[in-house]
C-alpha cells in the first residue's frame, strides 16, 4: 500500500483560502507527502491527489487525468447548493448548521461522487473573517483525513433533488435603507470590507459601510 503521495493544492490567487492551504501543506508534509501549492491550473502536474479548493472554474478532463484523485470540498449538502459561495448563501438564509461535502471532481459543476459529509456549526454572530476561519479549518481537517484514508474510502453517488446558487457580485452587498439593521444582519455578516463592502444609496449618493465586532466585557 502506498503511503507517500504527490499532492497538489490549487486555489485561485485572490482567494482567502490560500493561507489555509499553507497549513494543509505543512500538515501533509509532516505525514511524509510531497505537496505543492499553485494558483494556476497550467502548473498542475501528474501526481496522486489534486485538491481544488476555492476554484472558480470547472476543471476540464485534460487536467483531471493528471491525478488519480481530484478532490473538492464544497460547503453544502450536495446535490443541494451546487455553484458559487454556498456558505454565504446559506448564512443569508439564516442557517447556522452548514453541511460540508468532500467529493471527486468531474467535468460537471459539483456533480462528482462524494466520500462523506460533515457540518460546521455557527453561533449566528460571526462576521466573514470568523466564519471563513471555521470553514478553512474544516476544509484542512477533511483534506488531511482524505489523504490518510484515501485507499479505504468508497465513493457514493449524489442522490436527491438538485439546487444551485448563483455567483455573487458587489451589488449583492447593497443594504435596504427601509429595513432595520437586525433584518439585514446576515447580509452584514457576509460582506467584505475591502472587496465587496456593504453600501446603500440615498439622495443620489452611494454610502459605503464597514463592519467590525468586539465582545462586550463581562
Amino acid at each position: 500500500m502506498k503511503t507517500n503521495y504527490k499532492i497538489t493544492i490549487l486555489t485561485d490567487k485572490t482567494s482567502w483560502m490560500n493561507k489555509y492551504n499553507l497549513k494543509l501543506k505543512q500538515l501533509l508534509e509532516k505525514l511524509g507527502h510531497c505537496v505543492t501549492c499553485i494558483n494556476d491550473i497550467n502548473e498542475l502536474s501528474n501526481g496522486d491527489i489534486a485538491f481544488f479548493l476555492s476554484c472558480y472554474k470547472i476543471v476540464t478532463q485534460e487536467y483531471l487525468l493528471k491525478n488519480k484523485h481530484n478532490i473538492v470540498v464544497h460547503a453544502s449538502d450536495l446535490p443541494k447548493g451546487k455553484g458559487w459561495s454556498p456558505m454565504t448563501w446559506q448564512i443569508l438564509e439564516g442557517k447556522n448548521v452548514i453541511p460540508i461535502t468532500i467529493f471527486e471532481a468531474n467535468e460537471k459543476c459539483d456533480a462528482g461522487n462524494y466520500y462523506w459529509k460533515d457540518v460546521i456549526e455557527l453561533t449566528g454572530n460571526e462576521l466573514i473573517q470568523e466564519w471563513q476561519e471555521k470553514l478553512g479549518e474544516k476544509v484542512v481537517d477533511m483534506c488531511v483525513k482524505f489523504v490518510t484514508k484515501a485507499d479505504k474510502l468508497k465513493q457514493i453517488p449524489q442522490q436527491g433533488e438538485e439546487s444551485r446558487y448563483s455567483k455573487r457580485c458587489p451589488n449583492d452587498s447593497k443594504l435596504d435603507i427601509n429595513k432595520t439593521i437586525k433584518e439585514q444582519f446576515n447580509l452584514l455578516r457576509v460582506v467584505d470590507n475591502e472587496k465587496y463592502p456593504a453600501y446603500f444609496i440615498y439622495k443620489n449618493r452611494v454610502y459605503t459601510l464597514t463592519i467590525n465586532s468586539t465582545d462586550l466585557e463581562q
